[in-house]
Order: C-alpha cells, then sequence, then structure tokens
C-alpha cells in the first residue's frame, strides 16, 4: 500500500507575460462575484441564465462532493479488492471509453500493482487487433472485467462484454464444476442507477455493480467508482489518495480567487484562450506523464464547443523555444524527484521568450489525487470565463449517429466501409503532394490533429512523436495525436465544436485478423472502420479540413512509409 503524504494545495506559480493583466482583472471580477462559493454552493447562474441550461447544470454538480461521499467507501472498496485476490484473480481489464478509462490508465500507469495484487489492462479500442492484444494470453477463469459505462448504452463497453461473455462461457464449458457456473461470475460494472443499468445485458449476473451518482458526469469521474474499483484492485492505498483530493478540495473552497488553487488556474486557462493563447501544452515529469491524457478529455470536452475552447496538448516531444507559436500557454507539472528530462531548462527558455508558463509541483504522485480535482474545478471555472456550459456535449452524438448509418447497411461478411477506397493508400504516388498540400502551410494559430484508427502499440506512439516533432518543427504549429474510438470520447467534442483551428490526418488499416462480436450483425473491424467513417463524415460537415490515408494489412509498415512521405511533403514546402 502506498504511505500517505502531505498533499499540494498551493495556487500554481504563474509566469503569463503579455496576459497578466487581463488575468489580474480576470481575479478581481471572480473575487467580486464570487465564483469559489458559488461554485461550492452548486449556483448554476456561474454559467447560464437560461432555466433549461440551468436545469441540466444542476444535474452535473455532484463531482463537487465525490471526495467526501467516497471516502466513506474506502473500507468496503478495499474490501472488494482484496476479496477478487482471495478469489484467485490475477488480472483485472476496464472495458470502457474516455473518462470511464482514463482515470484507471492514469492510477496504473503511475503506481503499478502492488506485490500480491492484479495487473490492470485498459480496452478502450475497438480494433480487432487491440481485443486480441488484451485477452489473448489471458486465463478467462483468473479476469476479472469491468464494464464501466455512465450510459449502459455506450457501443464499445456493450461490444466488449458481448465479446468476454462469449470467451467466458466457453472456458467455463470446459470445466464441470468451477466456483462460477456463469461468466457474470467473472464481470462487474460501474455505471449510473435506472435506466443505465437496466441498458446493460446480463445486468443480474454480475459478480458485482458498482453504481455512481447519477449527477456526476464520465469526465468528472474519477474520484468515484470509475476511477476507485481499479485502484483497489491494483492495491493503491485509497485513502491516501482520497486525503490529497479532500485536501484540495479544502483548498479550493478559498474565496480569494488568487490564493485558490483549482479557481486562479481555471481564471489563466480562460483568460489566456481568450488572449489567443489556446494551446495548453503539458510537460509533466516522466513518473505522472500519464496525467495529461486524463486533463486532455476533462479540457477538451468540457471547453471544445459553440466555436471556443482550449486545445489541450499532450506527450508532444520536447522542442526548441523558436519551434512554438505565439498560441501557447505551457504547464510544467512536476513531482518532487521526479525525472524532468529536460522540462525545467525549456520550462525557463520559453518563459524567456515571453510564453506564459503555469508551474505545478507535487510533492508525491499520490497527490494526483488533489490533480484530478484542482483540474475539474478549473476546467469548470475555465468554462465561466469561456461563457459556456463545461458540462454538456453538443457534438459528440454527430459521429455516433453517422456511425450508426454506416453499421446499419453491414451484415456479417459484408463490409460497413471501404476504408481502402474512400482513403489515399499509403502507397500512391500522390501521397506526398497531397500531404504537402494539407499540411504543409496551416494557419499561425492551427493545430494538426493525428486520428489513428488502429490498435494502440508502443512502437507506434514513437512512430508518432516522430511525426508530431516534425509537424511542429517544419510549421510551428501545435501537435496532438490520439487512437480512434479512444479520442472520440475525450478530443472528438474539441475537433467539431471548439475553435475552427484543426487540420485532421486520420488513419485507417486492414484488419486481416478480425474478430466476432458475438451475437452482433457486425465485427470489430467492421465497427472500428464505421466509426472512421462516422467521424470523417462529421468533421467534412463542419467544413474542416481532413485527409485520410489507408495504412494497408501492415499499420507499422504503413506508418514508416507514412512517416517518409511526411517528411518529403515538409521539404517540398519548405522549398516551394
Amino acid at each position: 500500500m502506498t504511505e500517505p503524504t502531505s498533499t499540494s494545495v498551493r495556487a500554481p506559480g504563474f509566469a503569463l507575460g503579455a496576459a497578466a493583466d487581463a488575468y489580474d482583472a480576470a481575479v478581481e471580477g471572480a473575487r467580486a462575484d464570487e465564483w469559489a462559493t458559488r461554485l461550492f454552493d452548486r449556483d448554476v447562474t456561474l454559467w447560464s441564465d437560461d432555466p433549461a441550461v440551468q436545469t441540466s447544470l444542476a444535474e452535473r454538480l455532484g463531482w463537487l462532493e465525490a471526495p467526501v461521499d467516497f471516502a466513506d467507501n474506502v473500507a468496503g472498496l478495499e474490501g472488494f479488492g482484496d476479496g477478487i485476490v482471495q478469489a484467485g484473480f490475477t488480472t483485472a481489464v476496464v472495458a470502457g471509453m474516455g473518462g470511464s478509462s482514463l482515470a484507471p490508465d492514469v492510477l496504473h500507469r503511475t503506481f503499478g500493482s502492488q506485490e500480491g495484487y492484479l495487473d490492470l489492462r485498459i480496452l478502450d479500442s475497438t480494433d480487432p487487433a487491440a481485443v486480441a492484444a488484451v485477452f489473448d494470453d489471458l486465463d478467462p477463469l483468473k479476469t476479472l472485467v469491468i464494464i464501466a459505462s455512465k450510459s449502459g448504452t455506450t457501443t464499445e463497453p456493450n461490444a466488449f462484454l458481448a465479446y468476454f461473455w462469449d470467451v467466458a462461457d466457453k472456458a467455463l464449458d470446459q470445466i464441470k464444476h468451477h466456483v462460477y457456473q456463469k461468466p457474470g461470475g467473472l464481470m462487474a460494472v460501474i455505471t449510473d442507477p435506472g435506466k443505465s443499468l437496466e441498458a446493460i445485458p446480463h445486468r443480474d449476473d454480475f459478480r458485482e455493480v458498482f453504481l455512481n451518482p447519477p449527477d456526476i458526469g464520465g469526465r468528472y469521474s474519477a474520484l468515484t467508482y470509475v476511477g476507485l474499483v481499479p485502484a483497489s484492485l491494483i492495491g493503491l492505498d485509497l485513502d491516501a489518495l482520497l486525503a490529497s483530493a479532500l485536501a484540495m478540495l479544502g483548498a479550493c473552497r478559498e474565496p480569494d480567487p488568487a490564493r485558490n488553487p483549482g479557481v486562479s488556474l481555471g481564471i489563466a486557462m480562460g483568460t489566456l484562450a481568450q488572449a489567443g493563447r489556446d494551446k495548453l501544452t503539458f510537460l509533466a515529469d516522466d513518473e505522472i506523464d500519464s496525467f495529461g491524457a486524463w486533463a486532455e478529455q476533462l479540457i477538451a470536452e468540457s471547453t471544445g464547443k459553440h466555436g471556443v475552447g482550449i486545445v489541450p496538448v499532450d506527450l508532444e516531444p520536447l522542442g526548441a523555444p523558436d519551434v512554438y507559436g505565439p498560441d501557447r500557454v505551457f504547464v510544467r507539472l512536476s513531482v518532487a524527484d521526479g525525472t524532468d528530462g529536460g522540462r525545467d531548462a525549456l520550462a525557463g527558455q520559453l518563459e524567456a521568450a515571453g510564453h506564459p508558463v503555469i508551474r505545478i509541483e507535487l510533492a508525491d504522485p499520490i497527490d494526483l489525487g488533489g490533480e484530478f480535482v484542482r483540474w475539474e474545478v478549473a476546467t469548470a471555472i475555465a468554462g465561466v470565463v469561456l461563457g459556456i456550459d463545461p458540462f454538456d456535449q453538443p457534438n459528440v452524438e454527430e459521429a455516433k449517429e453517422l456511425t450508426r448509418k454506416v453499421l446499419a447497411t453491414a451484415g456479417r461478411g459484408h463490409a460497413a466501409s471501404d476504408a481502402a477506397a474512400t482513403g489515399l493508400a499509403v502507397t500512391d504516388p500522390t501521397l506526398t503532394s497531397m500531404l504537402a498540400s494539407h499540411l504543409g502551410r496551416p494557419a499561425s494559430n492551427a493545430y494538426v490533429a493525428l486520428q489513428a484508427f488502429i490498435a494502440p502499440t508502443p512502437a507506434r506512439d514513437e512512430a508518432f512523436a516522430r511525426i508530431r516533432a516534425m509537424l511542429r518543427d517544419a510549421t510551428h504549429v501545435a501537435t496532438t495525436a490520439g487512437y480512434g474510438p479512444r479520442f472520440l470520447h475525450s478530443t472528438g467534442q474539441l475537433h467539431k465544436g471548439g475553435p475552427t483551428t484543426g487540420t485532421f490526418l486520420q488513419l485507417t488499416a486492414d484488419h486481416p485478423d478480425d474478430r466476432e462480436i458475438p451475437g452482433w450483425p457486425y465485427t470489430f473491424g467492421q465497427l472500428i472502420d464505421a466509426q472512421a467513417d462516422g467521424d470523417f463524415a462529421a468533421l467534412k460537415s463542419h467544413q474542416l479540413p481532413i485527409l485520410r490515408v489507408h495504412l494497408g494489412a501492415d499499420p507499422d509498415a504503413g506508418l514508416a512509409a507514412l512517416e517518409h512521405a511526411i517528411e518529403a511533403a515538409l521539404r517540398t514546402t519548405s522549398e516551394g
């Protein structure tokens, strides 16, 4: 178990440069209008004067009390985790998307599994190769699968449920007297009560059902069952994690916005975005660098709507100060005795060059519990500054509806999507010139988003990092990268509803080893291709620039060819 430690509850350090005056003015306004007090009083007029919007807002503020409420459940949660260990399980799989999977992923990547506890895997991709990578080397009878779905109707977790139910059922058939007679004994579910639970197949057969408070949105659910159930399975000390969160929660009640660690950050985020500094770039120590993926989905989905928003930039490789454009703000997120990898020096150089830099230091990685709270508060306050509702997602349904239309035509054995025909093959002789036209001269406030509808691997992460560095260094614009369909549940809202400054490069691939979804009329390969089609069509409907490149049957070879083509395209553009 991780020992408790002191919690970082100070306001961030700000070096805001030319934006300092706007920040100071906003702080004065927040002080006069009592933003912090009104936030914790759940005063929905902070965000809207529209009664209909206010009603919706009132149903989305339960996260403000989540650390308090769930601190009372620690004994039960840790008892559940210990019971799963004693029952002989060795691995847990969290099957969910976006806010339902990212907090568990951060906690496991940061802390690992304590001795004697379960390994943890995250399944948030419908690529059949990703499904195979998660399940094929596991003993299904020693694996606990957690279906995490706030609505109960989310396509991906229900597909994962159908798949593992079939795998477990076949494994149980081989053993006459297994302690679990049904696959549900190998599964748990995290969802909302009422219609959400009722929508989940086999809901009466699960080993355990965890019902989250319905007034907490998925992206604000890190400190609910969504994050805490998986944390209990890896042996994390929940008392320590929640102590950090409670200390931050108390500090965020501070009425003076300048001293409030969450409100001050939110004001800075919002005022910087209004001043054109809307590319929030994370520079995090190695030990906590997975936190950016969770913050990315929180910020992007909460702020990216109605033509405004903040573009989080996570895991972009470090560059020289002169390759960053005037739309950047940098968050230097460090932990005591952490591995900075040159980030401190870069942050100092960026500040000297006039870029805004926000500095946050954690005393210990366990203080990520407090950071969940800080960034939730900050994002809610940034919504006040930007004049938007940070709790809705008006554009998320677009790609889903278009995906459903594609899948409606699919039958088993028939392609739901002809990705190769509708995309530019990586072997196409015009690839370099098309890339040069698409990527070569973006606007100074643009960002380039790589959208990869392929299975995630470390080697592909490295390839995307190299491509991002090339693009950033040549064009001086920010870059982001996401695997589909995961990013549809995090940055997808921003892409369609936020500032119209994105340039999108969509990547698809063949599925030589496709997997059926038992009982469904289409396969995992057909599903992910349809999801790519749906997002492509949604972006096109917003008249946003998007180019699809089809990587073929070998995505790694295709990525290597794409990398060379992008390098050549950027060279052509610079010479021109």
